[in-house]
């Protein structure tokens, strides 16, 4: 019985292990395109270098660096727009495979761009053809997983999506790092697009493996499987109390969405009642999560660590490597360990004055100790690096702990949290697309920042990590051990007693539903012993 008990959910975790193979490919992607174009050699392929080959031509690098990684994320906000009329209408698991096709397309197109003439553009193509696909997994996989998740661990289910991604970065930063120190020619480039086509092979088959979401199926009248899958998820029987009163619980919910928001359309999903505050939480918590200065540092970390002093393709991406460690390392320990004992709201405030306070040292160190020569072109050895260098390398190292403690993996649990089923695949695009649209936009300007502001920039992320997010972080109501169905509750769509009303309503009608399911299954097994018994008798 213990081996039961400790591996209650094991079918949840493998759900999300599946599903999230893609949100892999959503940090490998992002973090592999900013390595691949800051290789000399890519530019010269690509024209970026005077007739002579000894001269670069700055403008057309920044403008090609900004364009390669940010069209992934322009690809992926339409892609998280896409989804949600085919999840409502399809379900989560179809949705997931078709989006995963579809990178898989643009992931090739990037991995045949050998062509000087042509190459470029096929890496443009592919990388806005498998944006759109990440975009769609990245809208659909939080919530199939939220859903399909019970309340007591649904926050540390759903947060292994950040794990993923920093795995994905982490990834890509060494899969550059290796490339760069022993590959030579077009395979610089081709390695690192070509590999992303792993892991989405292992999702594509991983998802013939799972099933449907039990409040998807609700939603759409599929009770009985709804039934069936939710006891299949939760490894106990159909008429479990547990799988009763939760499936009960969902019908609720869905019964009083349908009452309240019969036809729904755009104009209602945003703003009926108790909506809008969800869908602003949503929108704007993926603001403030990409002006955090972390993604800046993410996709350009060669770059940003060669402004603080580590010179040279070497040092710049060995660094980031470590960078990238640490994400993983502390968002992981986080998800598993933190998220649900200090609760949603206490560790974005925690984490939104840590990443503060090291981003302003961050900047006054780089005011009066700036570093010799940050040159990325320059070669030199790890141990000119200077002190105040090391020192600034240290704070981003202790910076990205508290990133990954909160404002990383919890925007995306606590938007999972929020939605109701009738609106949640609108909920979560919408989050998805907020994500992309200002992850594109700060993708864009990072570089244009960097040298306009310098130090400057790492004092504007602080006082934005400050004000901004530690003020949205203490203004969010609390959802740490509360259901899904809890949510209309807590934002004023119904009050309490009215939904207790309706589940003790839904509960008598599940248990006739799971009296119904066993009764079928035991005069299905009583007929089978019968026809055993007549045929004995006849032989």
């Amino acid at each position: 019985m213990a081996p039961f008990l400790n591996f209650q959910n094991i079918r949840v975790y493998w759900l999300a292990f599946v599903t999230y193979w893609g949100i892999l490919l959503f940090g490998y992607d992002t973090g592999v395109g900013g390595g691949v174009v800051g290789n000399v050699f890519f530019q010269k392929y690509f024209g970026m270098w005077g007739a002579d080959q000894k001269t670069k031509n700055q403008k057309k690098i920044d403008d090609l660096t900004s364009n390669v990684v940010s069209v992934l994320q322009a690809g992926a906000f339409f892609g998280a727009l896409t989804c949600a009329p085919i999840s409502g209408k399809y379900g989560r698991k179809p949705t997931l495979i078709a989006f995963i096709l579809v990178f898989a397309v643009g992931a090739i197109l990037t991995t045949v761009a050998t062509s000087s003439t042509h190459g470029l553009k096929l890496i443009y193509a592919g990388r806005v053809i498998s944006g759109f696909g990440i975009g769609g997994i990245s809208a659909v996989a939080p919530a199939f997983v939220s859903e399909c998740s019970p309340k007591e661990v649904r926050g540390r289910i759903t947060g292994i999506f950040q794990i993923m991604v920093a795995t994905g970065v982490m990834l890509s930063y060494f899969v550059n790092l290796g490339v760069g120190l022993h590959v030579t020619g077009t395979k610089l480039w081709v390695i690192p697009f070509g590999v992303q086509l792993i892991p989405g092979g292992i999702m594509a088959l991983g998802l013939l493996t799972i099933k449907e979401s039990p409040r998807y199926l609700v939603s759409v009248g599929k009770n009985e499987l709804a039934l069936k899958n939710m006891a299949y998820l939760r490894r106990r029987a159909v008429d479990d109390p547990v799988v009763v009163e939760e499936i009960a619980e969902i019908e609720a919910a869905v019964i009083e969405e349908r009452e309240a928001r019969a036809n729904l359309g755009l104009k209602e999903a945003f703003f009926g009642k108790g909506n809008f505050i969800r869908f602003f939480i949503a929108f704007f918590i993926f603001f403030l999560q990409q002006f955090a200065g972390q993604n800046s540092v993410n996709y350009y970390a060669p770059q940003i660590f060669a402004s603080i002093g580590y010179n040279g393709t070497k040092n710049g991406l060995l660094a980031s490597g470590v960078y990238g460690i640490m994400k993983v390392v502390a968002t992981t320990f986080f998800i598993f360990f933190g998220v649900e004992s200090l609760g949603r709201r206490y560790c974005l405030f925690i984490s939104a004055m840590g990443m503060g306070t090291f981003f302003y040292i961050i900047g006054a160190i780089l005011k009066t100790h700036p570093p010799p020569a940050a040159n990325a072109s320059t070669v030199i050895d790890e141990s000119v690096i200077p002190p105040a260098s090391k020192a600034m390398a240290g704070m981003l190292y202790i910076y990205v702990i508290f990133y990954s403690m909160g404002w990383g993996p919890l925007p995306w649990v606590y938007c999972a949290d929020i939605f109701p089923t009738r609106t949640r695949h609108y909920g979560l695009t919408t989050a998805s697309a907020s994500q992309w649209l200002w992850n594109f936009t700060i993708t864009k300007i990072t570089p244009t920042i960097k040298t306009a502001l310098g130090w400057k920039m790492f004092i504007m992320f602080a006082t934005i990590n400050v004000g901004a997010m530690g003020t949205m972080s203490l203004l969010l109501p609390e959802t740490k051990g509360r259901s899904l169905e809890d949510m209309d509750v807590i934002f004023g769509s119904i009050t309490a007693e009215e939904r207790q009303a309706h589940i003790e309503a839904q509960t008598r009608v599940a248990d006739q539903e799971a009296h119904n399911v066993a009764g079928g299954a035991h005069d299905s097994e009583g007929s089978d012993k019968n026809d055993s018994v007549e045929k004995a008798e006849k032989a």
